[in-house]
């Protein structure tokens, strides 16, 4: 059974503040159920939503536009939740400031670009151990942990004191939240890794259960909510219904933060289907965006390729064009490894692009010449405005949910 325990805190007379800081006090720390074998039934009204959004992405995944080579539109949505998840936990940065970052990587010193960067692999490494047949482990969602926080000692470590959330950064009196005591986490996230294998539960359940349940754990010093909604990514990989696009689900809850906390908050309270209809109906939004976006960008290349002149199928060129919504901000050496041509290859179609004004020089030094292509970031900007501004429906949109006035109930189990 879900439980608080009361905890004992000692005096700390190092601690700033008033007395009382420093004073020992009792405190309540939340232990979650364990949900390796839970139920789930879900109201038949949140059941279609979660049907609803499974739909959007199996969508998004094979019936998406012919935007070039397989690979772009999962490159653009992967760096777009990585700023958005990045975003959650007050990590602002720009699309276009990571992609200059991430083409001019040796010579950056944008701290914050380096640590949404780090966000950009912990979520490629998540999805490489989603792609894995084996068992998903502890030590796999360490392994993201320790990718996503790459100083030591505390990458890839399980807590071994207590944190919470709010409050004060000494101690855990006036937290809006306190997790579980250390002790009780590799325990919890064993558990949690064993309701990931389960197959009888509808992924975007299953998906929106894990990441509320990993956030309430709370298992990492820091970089709780990055690693939990890279979760999200592995569950949608694992179960096959993302198998080449997860959409930027980060960046709706981003826009809506109220309601994304109140939706965690509902989950540990047992209004598990308030959580799993915020949760599916941000999927929806974001996967039907998403669709849009990639439509956007297979008229943005046509537009491009007129404008070059329509350039033969297999010249560099064309390659280029292809490959800019993944790669707005190039150098020479990007260019080179993202078209996989000789230098020179490289060098000629940034130098055509940039005589008909697809690509623009933003680099004067001939040590770190870079090129852009603005016309992606007008996209990205739009894209993310409308994904992260909620919508006229749910500004309209009924209290948070109840449960009442249900007749029927849908299971998420079917074994």
């Amino acid at each position: 059974m879900a439980r608080f325990v009361q905890l004992h805190w000692p005096a700390d007379p190092t601690a700033p503040g008033p007395r009382s800081a420093r004073a020992a006090f009792h405190y309540r720390a939340f232990i979650p159920n364990d949900i390796a074998r839970s139920t789930l039934n879900l109201p038949v009204a949140v059941a279609e939503r979660v049907a609803r959004a499974e739909r959007a992405i199996l969508e998004l995944n094979h019936n998406p536009p012919a935007l070039g080579p397989l690979e772009v539109l999962a490159r653009r949505l992967l760096r777009v939740e990585s700023v958005a998840s990045s975003r959650i936990e007050g990590l602002e940065l720009s699309q276009r400031r990571l992609a200059r970052a991430e083409a001019l990587q040796d010579e950056s010193r944008d701290e914050t670009a380096r640590s949404v960067l780090a966000n950009v692999a912990a979520m490629e490494k998540a999805i490489a151990i989603a792609d894995r047949s084996a068992p998903l482990r502890t030590k796999d969602i360490c392994a993201i942990h320790a990718v996503l926080m790459t100083f030591p000692p505390d990458g890839g470590v399980l807590r071994t004191q207590q944190s919470w959330i709010g409050g004060n950064t000494f101690n855990p009196h006036g937290a809006a939240f306190v997790p579980p005591p250390a002790g009780e986490v590799r325990r919890l996230i064993d558990d949690l890794c064993r309701y990931l294998e389960r197959e009888d539960i509808p992924p975007v359940v299953q998906a929106a259960v894990a990441h509320a349940q990993f956030e309430t754990i709370h298992p990492f010093a820091d970089g709780n909510g990055r690693v939990g909604r890279a979760l999200i990514h592995v569950v949608l990989r694992r179960r096959a219904l993302a198998s080449r696009h997860v959409p930027p689900i980060s960046l709706v809850l981003a826009g809506r933060s109220k309601q994304y906390i109140d939706g965690l908050t509902a989950f540990r309270e047992g209004a598990i289907a308030q959580w799993c209809e915020t949760f599916a109906d941000a999927t929806t939004n974001a996967a039907a965006k998403s669709v849009a976006l990639a439509v956007r960008f297979e008229k943005l290349s046509e537009r491009w390729l007129e404008r070059a002149g329509r350039p033969r199928s297999h010249s560099s060129a064309a390659a280029l064009i292809a490959l800019l919504p993944a790669y707005p901000i190039l150098s020479l050496a990007t260019a080179q490894r993202a078209l996989q041509r000789s230098k020179q290859a490289a060098n000629e179609a940034l130098a055509a692009l940039e005589r008909v004004g697809v690509l623009k020089q933003v680099g004067v030094a001939k040590r770190n010449r870079a090129w852009e292509a603005p016309e992606v970031f007008d996209v990205l900007n739009a894209f993310e405005r409308e994904l992260a501004t909620p919508t006229e429906a749910e500004m309209k949109r009924r209290a948070p949910y109840s449960g009442r006035g249900q007749s029927r109930a849908v299971s998420i189990q079917r074994k």
